[in-house]
């Protein structure tokens, strides 16, 4: 009798459809995208990341090199390489908000390479032209120079979840760890004794320089105060409507969270969101007095730039400050007048060790007051060639006070330290691509604007 053919076991056929199924999902170019998270685990653990589809583009032994180059250097640069055809949309912006450190990103995806950066370890004028200068290179050629040149150019400390160098010390003697140990505790306390110095000198100057703003700040909440008993607005007064019942009631809790936030602050960076409000407040008192009288309400604009306790501004002045160039600045109606007259305008000052100053020729402690008046966007322009000005572009400004250009609100996070979600979003938006200039002409409206 012939043989029946033995058939396969439930269990074996089993098995054999799961191999099939993983050699599937890891096969080269078929797998499904790393998800951002896991990109950034390994980012937290280390400086490089390679996936696993894309280690055609570079060696382990390359990606160990470089992990090794950017630990020595002690600086928070992350470099991630990843497969063509992986998703581009709010990739940056997404990667920075699951690592949480903040640094300098630069990715690899396929043949294309492009980097962002927080304002506080590298400049978007710096970081643009780091990544325009290796484009068309192979990947390790193109992200060894990337490292070598950025490691260069950017501020800040590599982040402490790195663990220090990424050299084995496996093959170390006894005796040798001993002596290292010995010479780590001893350097160790020196750099703490140093570091803990340094630390109270900082603070030192941050009280100083908060304190100065307090007198400030007080006299602005003072005089916000005084307009309201002034406007003498009662809710149930003949013709108040509801419409003047909000702006009054806006005014109000500006007044009354003002005087809370100030009272909170512990840093000068705290002033912003304090002088932000009673910006606030006062564009509602304006409407407030325009519907009282029967006037069109006015539009939104940026307070007296001379001294922002005059009000929202209704105009934009031609002024050119004592040995600066000339430049457009908004105005009250009160000093427009005086300007047009060829008059000075009324200038807000501020005590110094020098005497009475305007407030933009006072020191650095005034950027965050400013900014919550002024924001970031507009004030490049308008303190252009002053002190104030000046110091705010420095690096040493964005690391005491938390804060650049651009970025009035900030924490204070330095390059590396971990922040979470607090980073300025303009810093990792855009497209993957436009943000390393690849247009010609390079360097467009927007730090980080354009698309893929």
């Amino acid at each position: 009798m012939k043989a029946v053919p033995r058939t396969r076991s439930l269990p074996a056929l089993l098995l054999a459809v799961l191999a099939l199924v993983l050699a599937a999902v890891w096969a080269p170019g078929a797998s499904a995208d790393t998800s951002v998270s896991t990109i950034a685990r390994a980012l937290r653990a280390g400086p490089v990341y390679v996936d696993p589809a894309a280690r055609d583009q570079l060696s382990d032994a390359d990606a160990d090199t470089l992990a090794d180059r950017i630990k020595e250097a002690d600086k928070p640069l992350f470099i991630a390489v990843l497969p063509d055809g992986y998703r581009t949309t709010n990739l940056f912006s997404d990667l920075r908000a699951a690592t949480g450190v903040t640094g300098l990103y630069g990715i690899r995806l396929g043949d294309r390479f492009d980097a962002r950066a927080d304002s506080s370890v590298m400049s978007s004028a710096a970081r643009q032209n780091l990544v325009r200068s290796v484009q068309g290179e192979d990947a390790k050629a193109q992200l060894a120079d990337f490292t070598d040149r950025a490691l260069a150019n950017m501020g800040g400390h590599a982040p402490r979840s790195w663990g220090g160098s990424a050299a084995d010390g496996s093959g170390m003697s006894t005796t040798g760890l001993i002596t290292t140990a010995a010479i780590l505790v001893i350097a160790g306390t020196g750099a703490y004794a140093l570091v803990r110095r340094s630390r109270r000198r900082r603070e030192e100057e941050q009280r100083a320089a908060l304190d100065r703003l307090r007198v400030v700040v007080d006299e602005d909440i003072t005089a916000f105060g005084e307009e309201l008993d002034r406007l003498d607005f009662r809710p149930s007064e003949p013709g108040a409507d509801d419409a003047m019942r909000a702006d009054y009631e806006h005014a109000l809790d500006a007044y009354d969270t003002a005087k809370q936030r100030m009272a909170a602050a512990r840093r000068p960076e705290d002033v912003r969101p304090v002088t932000e409000t009673l910006q606030d407040g006062r564009f509602s008192l304006a409407r407030l007095a325009a519907r009282r009288e029967n006037r069109p309400l006015p539009e939104r604009r940026p307070p007296c730039f001379f001294d922002p306790r005059h009000g929202p501004s209704v105009s934009d002045a031609v002024w050119t400050p004592p040995g600066g160039s000339r430049r457009e600045v908004p105005v009250c109606a009160a000093d427009a007048t005086r300007l047009a007259d060829g008059r000075d305008p009324v200038i807000r000052e501020v005590d110094t060790d020098q005497g009475r100053r305007p407030y933009w020729d006072a020191g650095p402690a005034y950027g965050p007051w400013a900014g919550g008046y002024f924001g970031g966007g507009l004030l490049p322009g308008l303190l252009a060639g002053t002190l104030l000005g000046s110091m705010m572009a420095t690096p040493t400004y964005a690391a005491d006070y938390g804060t650049g250009y651009g970025d009035f609100g900030g924490g204070g996070y330095e390059g590396g330290d971990v922040s979470g979600t607090d980073f300025s979003s303009g810093d990792f938006g855009g497209g993957f691509g436009d943000g390393g200039g690849f247009d010609a002409g390079g360097g467009g409206g927007g730090d980080f604007g354009g698309s893929f």
